[in-house]
C-alpha cells in the first residue's frame, strides 16, 4: 500500500516537473526514487514468499514427525499382531493334534466297546455261572467280598488281599466250584 503511494506521489511529482521545466534534475532524483520504491517492492514481496515458504517447510517437518510416530506405533502394533498371530496358529496346531489323539482315542475305544465289553461281560457272566459267586462291587478297596450259592446254602466270602497272597484267594475261591456236574 505504503508503494502504491509512493508511485503515485512520484507520478504528480513528474507532472509538476513537467509543467515547470525543471525537469531534468528533479526527473533524476524522482527516477531514483521510483527505482528505490520498486526495488523496496520487490524485496518485500521476495521476503514474504520467503517467510511463506519457510513456514510451509516448518509445517511439513511437523506433519513429518507426526507421520514418522504413526509410522513407528504401526510397526509395533504389527509386530505385536504378528507374535499373536504366531501364539495362535501354535495353539491351534496343538488343538488339532489333540483332536486327532482324542479321535484315535474315539475310535479305540469305539473298537473296546464293540468287541472287548461284550466278550468281558460273557465271560463275567460265564465266571458267575461256573463259580456261583455274587459279587460286592462297592466293599472298601483290598477286600474280597461276596456271597457264593453253594449247592444247598448260600456262604459269604470275606478275603483281605492286602494280608492274604493272590494264589491263595485263587485257590481258595475255586476250592468253593461245585466240581459235580
Amino acid at each position: 500500500m505504503a508503494a502504491f503511494r509512493d508511485m503515485e506521489e512520484v507520478s504528480q511529482g513528474l507532472l509538476s516537473l513537467l509543467g515547470a521545466n525543471r525537469a531534468e534534475a528533479q526527473q533524476r532524483r524522482l527516477l531514483g526514487r521510483h527505482e528505490q520504491v520498486v526495488i523496496l517492492a520487490a524485496e518485500e514481496e521476495v521476503a514474504q514468499s520467503l517467510l511463506d515458504a519457510k513456514e510451509r517447510a516448518h509445517q511439513g517437518g511437523a506433519e513429518l514427525q507426526q507421520l514418522e510416530a504413526e509410522l513407528r506405533k504401526a510397526g509395533e502394533e504389527d509386530t505385536r499382531l504378528k507374535a499373536s498371530l504366531l501364539q495362535l496358529t501354535t495353539e491351534l496346531e496343538e488343538l488339532k493334534e489333540t483332536e486327532a489323539s482324542l479321535e484315535r482315542q474315539e475310535r479305540e475305544v469305539d473298537e473296546d466297546t464293540t468287541v472287548t465289553i461284550p466278550s468281558a461281560v460273557y465271560v463275567a457272566q460265564l465266571y458267575r455261572q461256573i463259580s456261583k459267586i455274587e459279587w460286592d462291587y462297592e466293599c472298601e478297596p483290598g477286600m474280597v467280598k461276596g456271597i457264593h450259592h453253594g449247592p444247598s446254602v448260600a456262604q459269604p466270602v470275606q478275603l483281605d488281599s492286602t494280608q492274604l497272597s493272590k494264589k491263595f484267594i485263587s485257590d481258595y475261591l475255586w476250592n468253593l466250584v461245585d466240581t459235580d456236574w
